[in-house]
């Protein structure tokens, strides 16, 4: 396979994980019914199962044991606990009108996430970052003014996400080996709730029919199927590429908020959204350029110079 190949089959795989996950608010209304506890407790258990079965089909024997070590558990456990954060907010808000919102906190990720990487990781921002920070915390103002309160909201679902990735990355495994994990950890609690809510009568679990119960199952796809679609293109597509394609999701988001959902949109929502593409918008810039400029001193690097 060429090099050419192998990247058009990366942007297929990219474009599959984040148009799922740009489509997935299209899938909770589906379950509201069972309430967002219960989704999420369901998610969890259910993404397990699909893990669980995947690893023992597609990852080496040992591999749990290479994952086992103190620091590991510890990390995957943090980064389970502030992704189930993140899921059961996300949940929460498609089943209570808020896509529009959930879409802003996915564009804020990016931009928080090298700002975390700066507080975290002491990494150093260019310039054209500075002013993307400053755009986005503008917007904020602007949208809280607008709103009335805090994007709640937005700002969760960013800072969770921005801050399962630094964890993540510290770990360093693949999706299939710490999605188990982190699925492991979390099911204790999302059964003992499962449990509860049966005890309470509570449950919606085979009390709804099958096609609900089939809906819940699905959690656990809806959860792992994007992410080995990423993993496969994350393996495939320079950063720089796959940065670009991140954007994907939140706009299908915004859009089907918007047109689908029919959320409204204020002049001040607008104002605010538009800072905030305008902020991705020179992120995006800054960092294609960089980009150019380091393939630029390898290819560079490779010409051999005149005697």
């Amino acid at each position: 396979m060429t090099e050419r190949d192998t990247e058009r089959r990366g942007i297929g795989y990219g474009l599959a994980a984040y148009g799922l996950w740009g489509a997935v608010p299209l899938f909770w209304p589906l379950v509201a019914r069972a309430g967002s506890l219960e989704l999420l407790a369901h998610r969890v258990v259910w993404s397990l199962v699909i893990s669980v079965a995947l690893a023992l089909v597609v990852l080496p024997r040992g591999w749990f044991a290479r994952m086992a070590t103190r620091r590991t558990l510890l990390m995957l456990g943090l980064a389970a606990a502030v992704v189930s954060v993140n899921w059961g907010v996300y949940i929460w808000a498609v089943n209570h009108g808020h896509v529009v919102e959930t879409s802003l906190g996915y564009y804020i990720n990016p931009i928080l996430s090298i700002l975390v990487g700066v507080i975290v990781l002491h990494e150093r921002m260019a310039r054209l970052q500075w002013v993307s920070v400053g755009l986005a915390a503008l917007a904020v103002v602007v949208l809280t003014v607008d709103y009335g309160h805090l994007p709640w909201i937005s700002l969760v679902l960013a800072a969770s996400f921005a801050t399962y990735g630094v964890m993540k990355k510290q770990v360093n495994g693949g999706a299939v080996e710490t999605l188990t994990v982190e699925s492991a950890l979390l099911s204790p609690v999302a059964l003992g709730y499962l449990v509860y809510l049966h005890a309470t009568g509570g449950n919606t679990f085979l009390a709804l029919g099958w096609a609900h119960s089939l809906l819940l199952v699905a959690t656990g796809l809806v959860t792992v199927v994007p992410l080995l679609f990423f993993a496969s293109s994350a393996t495939r597509l320079p950063l720089s590429t796959l940065g670009l394609l991140q954007y994907l999701a939140p706009t299908l988001q915004f859009l089907l908020g918007v047109l689908y959902f029919h959320e409204s949109m204020s002049t001040g929502r607008w104002v605010g959204f538009s800072l905030v593409w305008l902020a991705l918008l020179l992120m995006t810039a800054d960092g294609l350029a960089r980009a150019h400029r380091s393939r630029t001193r390898r290819l560079a690097a490779l010409v051999p110079t005149e005697a």
